[in-house]
């Protein structure tokens, strides 16, 4: 019987080849069903492992979130997010020849991509590298985002904004200060936080600029209260100060530095005699008073460096002592304080407050910073022209 049925099958070569196509499609069938599940069970053992790294991040565990990130590419080499996330950890723990290995790889294939640019920018600034710092910072600032690119673009502004602070860099930080706060939306807390960075960058107007947008709409904000107080103080606008110090000490009377602060710009506001709106009799008064503290300032200052403001150092080796030569002009000048009120439009008035603000600034490199009616003198030397302002 066998051999009857041998007869029976074709022995032709076209025959032969379908058979083994066949069978060659059914192996191959069978060999691909096998690659996809093991790849889908690889892909399922790498999310459940991308998963336990996330969490251990969260938890403060980036040592172990590394070795589950590592294994977790060893189940998909090519995830781009499982390799961001080992770059971050790495990066945080401190191994950033690591971690700028991983993300430069990242970066090569995507260089517009922002996450990793801001991983990279975060590499530089552990570094303390200003320049890469900037490069990647910008990348990120004007790359591409899955999610709420505006958000994300304006954090990593921010964030490069407080690396360039923390690097005492204020004139680049000025410059992204500027580029944030044109762009700002109306809400408070960001308004506020930028001039907070405006007023640490230095930028005084432009910081009561963003004070006063807050105040705006939340008029009783007690942090822009103070805050627009002291820019102003700093930048020497003692009225716009006073007006906002006063506000700022009525919503928190404990708060001994805005007391400081108020009690000074009010000193300098009743003490200037270059402000308008006083009478030439309170003008006179207040260039004699201040000639006299000046006076006594000096006579201070030169017995706790026991310099002796009446000796002679024509024949000395040493050159005359700065206070010596300021105590000689003040000498010389008052006949001119006890003649001031018969004294037409003249220079002298402001060449006397001249030498006030010179005694001033002598006593206070060499006796340190004055309290009281001196300190008002002082401040009043730094900026002449704004405190009435």
């Amino acid at each position: 019987m066998f051999e009857s049925l041998v007869k029976l099958v074709p022995r032709s070569a076209v025959f032969v080849l379908i058979v083994l196509t066949l069978a060659a499609i059914a192996a191959f069938g069978a060999v691909s069903h096998l690659v996809a599940r093991f790849n889908a069970n690889a892909q399922a053992r790498g999310r459940k492992l991308y998963a336990a790294g996330i969490a251990d991040m969260s938890a403060g565990n980036a040592a172990r979130a590394i070795d589950e990130f590592r294994a977790a590419l060893t189940c998909e080499r090519t995830n781009s997010q499982y390799q961001l996330s080992l770059g971050r950890a790495l990066r945080d723990t401190g191994r950033l020849d690591e971690a700028e290995s991983y993300l430069q790889s990242l970066w090569q294939r995507n260089p517009d991509d922002g996450p990793i640019n801001l991983a990279l920018a975060r590499v530089a600034a552990r570094r303390g590298s200003l320049d890469d710092s900037l490069r990647y910072y910008h990348n990120a600032m004007y790359g591409s985002w899955n999610a709420d690119p505006d958000t994300n673009r304006r954090n990593a502004r921010i964030e490069l904004i407080q690396f360039l602070l923390q690097r005492k860099a204020l004139i680049p930080a000025q410059s992204e200060l500027v580029a944030l706060a044109a762009f700002l939306p109306p809400e408070p807390a960001l308004q506020l936080q930028t001039a907070q960075f405006l007023a640490e960058a230095r930028d005084y107007p432009d910081a009561l600029a963003e004070y006063e947008k807050v105040l705006q709409i939340d008029h009783g904000n007690k942090a822009a209260l103070a805050g627009a107080g002291t820019v102003a103080y700093r930048a020497g606008h003692y009225e716009t100060a006073h007006n906002f110090l006063k506000q700022a000490v009525d919503a928190d009377p404990q708060d001994s530095n805005l007391r400081h602060l108020l009690d000074s710009a009010e000193m300098v506001i009743e003490s200037d005699p270059f402000v308008r709106r006083i009478s030439d009799a309170e003008r006179n008064r207040r260039i004699t008073d201040a000639f006299a503290k000046a006076g006594e300032r000096l006579t201070a200052c030169a017995q706790q460096k026991n310099v002796s403001l009446n000796g002679d150092f024509s024949t000395a080796d040493l050159p005359e002592p700065a206070m010596v030569r300021l105590h000689s002009s003040w000498l010389k000048m008052q006949p001119d304080i006890q003649h001031l009120s018969k004294i037409a439009e003249t220079t002298t008035p402001g060449a006397i407050m001249d030498l006030v603000f010179a005694i001033e600034q002598q006593t206070a490199n060499d006796c340190g910073e004055p309290q009281g009616m001196d300190e008002a003198l002082l401040l009043m030397s730094r900026n002449r022209e704004a405190a009435d302002q």
